[in-house]
């Protein structure tokens, strides 16, 4: 296993220096130059611009500012704000935890609500319960993540006023974790949707195989063979979409975040974006480039826990 892991991670290496080369060059490639938005309109001269174009590093070819940037990071030096003024690093570091409770957070509420809604639409195939399950799902796949968080804080914030409109909780944890009820639910509610299906449609699969029949037949209770037989094997499948939805939660978090006014690392990138702070935006994607990957690693790992039958050598 650890040697399956450690292959794994060699293989990452590849992938994380293609996916930081090519944000690098489309960053540089989209409209307007980061060095007249600092300057914010003030007039100054070609010499000036050049001058403020090489402090920055700007001022080569972007193979060459690439070539440079990558050494850095191999330094642990990720570069200072364009627009801040501040080390990227301590940026990201102050912005990461609400990003991560929030992904987190949503991570728990679909997995609590997702899999035993799936079990019990299997155990009510075509049934009222079942078309309802599958109701709830076309419309949690079908709802964009902001519409989805605008109309949680139109209900629940403005018409009934039980949740709180927008931003962080400042008075403690249980404040914290009460402002982060609407925006985790709102994120969580694609993926509630697309995981009950498979796990729907895996548990159907499964419960109509020759071992559960077997499982009856010896008088097992039904909760035994519905947990113990049925869902473990049908967790693979699940655990695979799972796995895959985490990433959408990671790009959701950005529109969340923005939507709602949390100040995590969503609203960094998008303001970095929008300010063409360069090194904002290549740490911060390539740190949710790692941060995906070990998502898969640690769900291919997982694959061997659940199944002992699979073998990661």
């Amino acid at each position: 296993m650890a040697a399956y892991a450690a292959r794994r991670l060699l293989a990452t290496i590849p992938v994380l220096f293609f996916v930081s080369f090519v944000t690098f060059i489309m960053i540089r490639l989209a409209p307007g130059d980061p060095v007249l938005i600092l300057l914010g309109g003030k007039r100054m001269s070609p010499e000036m611009i050049e001058q403020i174009r090489a402090r920055y590093g700007l001022d080569g070819d972007p193979i060459t500012q690439y070539v440079a940037w990558i050494g850095r990071v191999f330094q642990g030096d990720l570069g200072t704000s364009f627009k801040l003024k501040q080390d990227v690093t301590d940026l990201l570091l102050s912005r990461l935890p609400v990003t991560i409770e929030l992904i987190v957070l949503s991570l728990l509420i679909a997995i609590a609500v997702a899999i035993p809604l799936g079990v019990y639409q299997a155990r009510r195939r075509d049934r009222l319960g079942d078309y309802l399950g599958s109701l709830f799902a076309l419309i949690g796949v079908s709802s964009p993540v902001y519409f989805t968080a605008i109309l949680g804080v139109l209900v629940f914030s403005v018409w009934l006023g039980i949740l709180p409109t927008f931003g962080r909780g400042t008075d403690g944890p249980l404040d914290e974790l009460y402002h982060l009820i609407l925006p985790s639910v709102a994120l969580a509610l694609g993926m509630i949707a697309l995981t009950s299906r498979m796990t729907r449609s895996a548990m159907i699969e499964v419960l109509s195989s020759d071992f559960i029949e077997a499982a009856r037949a010896k008088g097992l209770p039904d909760r035994t063979i519905i947990v113990k037989h049925g869902l473990r094997n049908a967790l693979i499948p699940v655990l695979t979409v799972t796995s895959l939805q985490v990433g959408f939660l990671i790009v959701g978090s950005v529109l969340v975040e923005t939507t709602l006014g949390l100040g995590g690392l969503g609203s960094l990138i998008t303001d970095a974006i929008q300010n063409r702070d360069y090194p904002v935006v290549q740490a911060s994607v390539l740190l949710l480039t790692v941060a995906f990957t070990l998502i898969n690693l640690v769900t291919d790992l997982l694959y061997g826990v659940i199944d002992p039958r699979i073998r990661t050598t």
